[in-house]
């Protein structure tokens, strides 16, 4: 981006201060903080001391730098030196001429870059990550920019670590440090004092900015903000830049094509006019100016244009874009990879069923599920919320002595209460993992050993509940010695399993009409989830979605890469899944060639958010989704990415009008200079006419990224082809220098043209025929009758034309060498342009009979 630059020192505190091994009351006095953290007045003193936690604020270049960006242009800087020279040689006329085009251009691709970054920004904003922080002895939400050294905030699953910080307290408290050390698993962290002389980084009470609490929960200090973090430490080394998407990859090759033609091509043209005997300086900027005319040099303003229209036309529908280059890829999308709770359900979970194990409604199960939701304290998921609103239940008896939080590996969580009849531990979570775990049962409220026939009851009834599209959790407990004062995960041993409680979370209204819809579009749904494939299939079923094939995490583990390479073709539920099997179906799909997006919600999605070509998440999803995300939906509704799919494919669609219609007729232009250099005694077109019809094509072209796209083109997704780039230079490139060659023609022998006469008429027929061919080649049926353009992109073609027409005969025209034409000359110009237009829609009819079916059909890119 051009707006970024390496960041600059920020004040950060004591540099030499080892915050992770100094005492508390050392932590307190150095950042002028108590244990109740600060109070408003404090943290905006402090805020002045250290600046904002925000690194990619600090990071934005000033404007004029920004500006100053757009002339490292290679082409441009060559054009300045052909100007100097032009100055040295006493043609100041054509020195100031082709830097005030150069300045024209440049600030036209700045301005244009510089308001779609700044919609980009806008639409940032949207999106504040917030945490929680306690100011004047009160717990409160605030953007995590706004904290400063010295706040205190608590953490829990789920949430991103707003900025490097020492533990004050901790309970189970797992981080994942993997975006800044590379360490794929989480790391156990304790509030426990370092020891003097233990390096940062292996710290075990220490968190840093950018990594996320898997789970547990904790309070922390934070000592360090923006530039002066571990993460802001490699920022200022590094220019950060995300892993090269399927459109850049497409792009680069297309720059690659383009430079090779360019290249040679211009050596040709310069070589031809340098031997016969032209002005070797005049040639070069000839030539200079041919390879400006040549280039796709407007293309990343339009591209600007197209993403910044698209971010803002997909904001409007409810979808907030954090990373504007996704659009493209958004269109490109042929897999979205989904899981199924909130995005396919309403998630808007109610309690069903509290089943004892023989299926019987059971009080006692309510009872303990009741007192293990309500006493939990780590992240409270929707089920929790579904017991807890099912009925009140009075454990007014109970007081809370510990908790083992939930956690994906274990994936239970776990209350030690203290009643009347004594203290218990009482666990809930997934069936199968609790079952592990014990070892007795409770019937009719006696306790007796569960039997191998006892668990196959409970496994049966709880598949059977599933298979009716119920949700189901077990519950069990186990009398503890009154004595016992820390409790482990070791505890949760020997257990006596009391029942089922089921729930179930209703699909959404408009899931059936959302997969339709993106059925419609080409894009097929897989269920990655971490619920069983019964309860997936049941809502499936609801829904309207045809399941392919089931797979399990289990049965995917057990597959090497090519076989789930095969099988992932085949399969549309993927259940009981891990975030790590997650991304290995993702890079199974997107090694066969397809562009995959997921959308996810949870802590254990965000790994697959990030792994994927377009990563989606909602706005209350938790922070490290959120984070992880390229795309932010106001509302969790399929048919509001069915819209921002088509948006997509609407800015690729403006885009390739834009590359096809500029290299033909470009490379066209330079096969009609190259042939008319071998007869003409004179320059075919000034250097100085080159760089204005340049500009002025320009200017036409730049409101395509207005332009309407046919519904056809839309409909099947849309990817980088560059062997069929290639092909449609080829066939309509030379149609435009047959043309030209006709106008030659005409010229010399009907008008016995002179120089001046020459170059003026040529000027005027290039900006006619390839600006007014757009209105052929922007669709790939009958224009205007079957697909109209947009109203500023006609309106901007006409007047360029007009402009062009009306030129010669004005004083500015006069300075550019252009002279006065007949008006039989503006006849046969008509007959010209007119011809032109129809013989390239009769070559386009053929061209997209043959060729364009494959593109269609394209799956892997051109590589």
């Amino acid at each position: 981006m051009t707006g970024q630059t390496p960041i600059p020192e920020q004040k950060a505190g004591k540099p030499d201060l080892q915050y992770h091994t100094i005492s508390e009351e050392e932590l307190f006095s150095a950042l002028s903080s108590s244990p109740a953290g600060l109070t408003a007045a404090q943290a905006e003193k402090n805020r002045a001391v250290y600046g904002p936690n925000d690194i990619s604020h600090i990071r934005k270049r000033p404007v004029i730098l920004q500006f100053l960006a757009h002339f490292k242009n290679l082409l441009v800087i060559i054009l300045l030196f052909a100007a100097v020279v032009s100055v040295v040689t006493g043609e100041i006329t054509d020195a100031v001429i082709i830097f005030v085009i150069i300045l024209a251009s440049v600030t036209l691709d700045f301005f244009q870059e510089y308001k779609a970054e700044n919609a980009a920004e806008l639409l940032k904003k949207k999106i504040i990550t917030r945490a929680s922080v306690f100011r004047d002895g009160k717990a409160e939400e605030l953007p995590i920019t706004g904290l400063v050294p010295g706040d205190l905030v608590s953490l829990a699953a789920g949430d991103i670590i707003p900025a490097d910080a020492r533990l004050l307290s901790s309970r189970d408290l797992y981080v994942n440090q993997s975006s800044l050390t590379g360490e794929p698993f989480p790391v156990a962290k304790t509030a426990e004092r370092a020891a003097p002389g233990e390096r940062l980084a292996e710290a075990g009470n220490y968190v840093f900015l950018g990594t996320s609490v898997v789970s547990g929960m904790a309070t922390a200090m934070i000592t360090r903000t923006g530039a002066g973090t571990e993460f802001g430490k490699v920022a200022k080394t590094l220019v950060e830049r995300p892993p090269e998407t399927e459109f850049e990859r497409g792009l680069r090759h297309f720059s690659y094509l383009m430079s090779k033609i360019v290249f040679s091509l211009v050596i040709i043209v310069f070589f031809i006019n340098a031997f016969f005997k032209h002005d070797v300086l005049q040639s070069l900027i000839f030539s200079v100016a041919l390879a400006v005319g040549m280039t796709p040099e407007l293309l990343p303003m339009i591209l600007s244009l197209n993403l910044s229209k698209g971010a803002l036309a997909m904001s409007e529908k409810g979808a907030i874009v954090k990373h504007p280059e996704s659009i493209q890829n958004f269109g490109s999308m042929d897999v979205l990879c989904t899981d199924k709770t909130g995005t396919l359900t309403d998630n808007q979970i109610a309690l069903v069923r509290h089943l004892d194990a023989e299926g019987n409604d059971s009080e006692t199960v309510l009872h303990y599920s009741y007192i293990n939701s309500y006493f939990q304290t780590g992240l409270k998921s929707p089920l929790d919320e579904a017991i807890l609103n099912f009925r009140h239940i009075d454990i007014d008896d109970f007081t809370k002595n510990d908790e083992i939080p939930f956690d994906f590996v274990r994936r239970r969580v776990s209350i030690v209460a203290t009643g009347k009849s004594g203290k218990v531990i009482v666990s809930k979570g997934a069936p199968e993992e609790i079952l592990k775990v014990c070892t007795s049962v409770e019937k009719d409220g006696a306790v007796q050993p569960l039997t191998d026939e006892g668990r196959a009851g409970i496994t049966n009834l709880y598949h059977s509940l599933s298979a009716d599209g119920f949700r189901a959790l077990a519950v069990c407990y186990r009398p503890l010695d009154p004595g016992t004062a820390t409790f482990s995960v070791a505890d949760e041993k020997e257990m006596v399993l009391v029942g089922l409680i089921t729930f179930i979370d209703p699909p959404k209204e408009s899931a059936r009409e959302s997969i339709r819809l993106l059925a419609q579009a080409g894009i097929e749904l897989k269920i990655l989830s971490g619920d069983n494939e019964l309860v997936t299939k049941k809502t499936c079923e609801l829904i309207g979605l045809p399941v392919k094939g089931i797979l399990t995490g289990t049965e995917v583990d057990a597959m090497d890469v090519q076989t789930l390479s095969r099988q992932v073709e085949h399969v549309t539920i993927f259940s009981r899944m891990t975030p790590a099997q997650k991304n290995r179906v993702m890079q199974a799909l997107r090694h066969n060639g397809h562009v995959v997006g997921f959308m996810g919600d949870g802590i254990n999605d965000a790994p697959s958010i990030r792994e994927a070509d377009v990563g989606i998440s909602v706005e209350n999803a938790v922070d490290i989704a959120k984070e992880s995300a390229d795309i932010i939906l106001l509302k969790n509704d399929l048919c509001i990415l069915h819209d921002g799919v088509l948006e997509g494919r609407k800015t690729f669609g403006n885009t390739m009008k834009y590359i096809l219609m500029g290299t033909s007729s470009n490379f066209g232009n330079m096969f009609s200079v190259a042939g008319a250099s071998l007869f003409l005694t004179f320059l075919p077109m000034l250097p100085i006419q080159i760089l204005l019809n340049n500009l002025m094509y320009d200017v036409s072209e730049s409101t395509i990224p207005t332009d309407n796209v046919d519904e056809s083109y839309i409909s099947t997704p849309k990817k980088w082809d560059i062997d069929f780039i290639k092909k449609f230079i080829v066939v309509f490139g030379p149609i435009s220098s047959i043309f030209d060659f006709i106008t030659f023609l005409i010229l010399l022998v009907v008008f016995q043209a002179k120089a001046p006469f020459f170059q003026t008429a040529w000027f005027v027929e290039s900006i006619c025929t390839q600006t007014l061919v757009i209105f052929v080649i922007r669709t790939r049926v009958v224009p205007f009758y079957q697909s109209r353009p947009s109203r500023m992109l006609f309106a901007s073609t006409i007047a360029i034309v007009l402009i062009a027409c009306a030129l010669p005969f004005t004083v500015i025209g006069s300075l550019f060498g252009l002279v006065q034409l007949p008006v039989a000359f503006f006849a046969i110009l008509a007959a010209l342009v007119i011809s032109y237009l129809i013989l390239v829609e009769l070559v386009k009819y053929w061209f997209f009979r043959k060729f364009g079916a494959s593109t269609e059909r394209q799956l892997v890119p051109d590589h």
